[in-house]
């Protein structure tokens, strides 16, 4: 906690140390204090946007985690899939997510659906990906033995393999957390009024890079909390699996 705090000091010092030695205008770089003035003083326009933008980050996350585990065990059962669709997963990481965005709000409008569908996109893959990888790693003793012992395949995928697969899974968990505000923010950019970075692209349109600086603060302190909170849920819950 001590070596953060420093590390944090160290980087503000940084900051201003280039303001002061490049003597950069306060519209291209606001010093720490103006962005932390701009945050007091639009505290309650940022709190609004940023209850929107969670909104989006939560709603976009569940969503996203479940198609993502419910495709791998879907995968899992059948190898013959897995081979029609993993190419396909693959190639579809190759497609750039911002180019996506405008298309989603062409289809789904302004609202909430296409920042909840830009931060779907971003968690399936990484969800889908790590469960189905802890699936295929199943101990094959352990799959042997239960064979001979006549269980079925969904018994087998229920007790068996999903326990083994969920430190896998977890982890995929744990990217998506981290990633899932970059695809409402990303939603945010291209369409919309509301959220943390319509709010950026408005402050930005209007020179205000201090509320621009002070939103991405919030942005980030909401990321490492959103991340925080999921991975506390999983170590709970691994726990309780006894992995």
């Amino acid at each position: 906690m001590k070596t953060t705090a420093a590390l944090i000091v160290a980087m503000l010092a940084l900051w201003q140390g280039i303001i002061w030695l490049a003597g950069m205008p306060s519209f291209l770089l606001p010093s720490p204090m103006a962005v932390l003035e701009a945050l007091w003083l639009n505290r309650a326009e940022i709190a609004r946007h940023a209850g929107f933008t969670l909104a989006e980050v939560v709603l976009g996350f569940a969503l996203g985690s479940a198609l993502g585990a419910m495709l791998a065990i879907a995968m899992g059962f059948s190898e013959r899939l897995t081979g029609v669709l993993r190419p396909i997963l693959t190639f579809s990481q190759t497609i750039p997510v911002f180019a996506l965005a405008p298309i989603l709000t062409l289809w789904l409008g302004f609202g909430m659906a296409p920042k909840i569908a830009m931060t779907v996109l971003i968690v399936f893959f990484p969800v889908a990906s790590a469960f189905l990888d802890g699936l295929m790693r199943t101990p094959r003793p352990a799959l042997d033995l239960a064979q001979v012992m006549g269980a079925s395949r969904i018994r087998i995928m229920r007790h068996l393999r999903i326990p083994a697969a969920l430190p896998s899974l977890a982890t995929g968990l744990r990217l998506a957390a981290v990633y899932a505000p970059i695809g409402a923010v990303i939603g945010e950019w291209v369409g919309g009024a509301r959220g943390l970075g319509a709010l950026m692209i408005h402050a930005n349109g209007r020179m205000k890079t201090d509320l621009v600086f002070a939103a991405l603060l919030v942005l980030s302190v909401l990321t490492v909390i959103f991340a925080r909170i999921v991975a506390v849920a999983l170590h709970r819950l691994l726990r309780r699996y006894g992995v």
